[in-house]
């Protein structure tokens, strides 16, 4: 099994300043996330406690510290994981902010360490469900465990942010090129008109994108009805050097979570 150094490349993206007209709740009548079966939640669990799963995290723990971790714990709270939908950020009616990227679950080693077992949709596995990587850290339970009533997790790949996403709006929890303060609540309709100002013309086939700019590619996990399985975000996808932010530059900055690819 191969070892892989996930690092997140944050240039800036440049801002446009197109503010839309929407309510204040919801903007171009988002929807509600489309939140996972509790069937799909047990399965996602069953698959984390696999010997295939539990020898990725062996690897992953490995990795960090080069020691045989001992005995691996897999927890039982697993966290849907959604992230921001390339519909919601064109303004499409109707859609919402995130769609469903994965279900984490932490696995703990003897030595106390965390990595996060990420499953997907997979129709050749027993509970229909499988582990398609491990990340070390339990980033999605720590930062889960903030989240308002009712609230999901919302992750913004092209800034590494990771948001408390209600019916209402967004919180910023955390980020590495943070567009707003952590901790600021802001409305749907306002969250909505930022990313489209952000990456509505940086998405797949988008003239930015073929000059060599920051695309905005996404891949999501298709419902166990709806047909094959999709697979996880692609994320990020970074061209050349740095962009211009409000007419300076900005400096890379990396971040580093070790993955441990199936």
């Amino acid at each position: 099994m191969g070892e892989i150094c996930r690092r997140f490349a944050a240039g800036a993206a440049i801002a446009v300043a197109a503010l839309l007209s929407a309510g204040p709740a919801e903007a171009a009548g988002a929807s509600w996330v489309a939140p996972p079966s509790e069937q799909d939640v047990a399965a996602a669990v069953k698959a984390a406690e696999t010997a295939r799963a539990i020898s990725f995290a062996k690897s992953n723990f490995r990795q960090a510290g080069h020691a045989d971790p001992g005995r691996i714990t897999v927890g039982h709270k697993a966290i849907p994981v959604y992230t921001l939908n390339p519909d919601f950020v064109t303004a499409k009616p109707g859609a919402p902010a995130g769609v469903l990227r994965a279900i984490a679950v932490t696995a703990t080693a003897a030595t106390g360490a965390k990595a996060t077992l990420r499953a997907a949709p997979d129709h050749s596995a027993p509970s229909g469900w499988s582990v398609g990587n491990v990340l070390s850290g339990n980033d999605e339970e720590t930062l889960s465990a903030r989240l308002r009533p009712g609230s999901v997790l919302l992750n913004e790949p092209q800034i590494n942010g990771w948001y408390d996403l209600g019916r209402d709006g967004v919180v910023l929890l955390q980020a590495s090129l943070p567009q707003s303060p952590v901790g600021q609540f802001t409305p749907i309709a306002e969250y909505q008109q930022q990313v489209r100002s952000r990456y509505a013309n940086k998405l797949p086939g988008s003239d930015y994108q073929h000059s060599g700019g920051i695309g905005f590619k996404q891949a999501v996990l298709q419902q166990r009805d709806s047909g094959p399985p999709g697979s996880l975000t692609a994320g990020l996808i970074v061209f050349g050097s740095a962009v211009a932010l409000g007419g300076g530059f900005l400096v890379w900055r990396w971040t580093k979570r070790r993955i441990t690819p199936k």
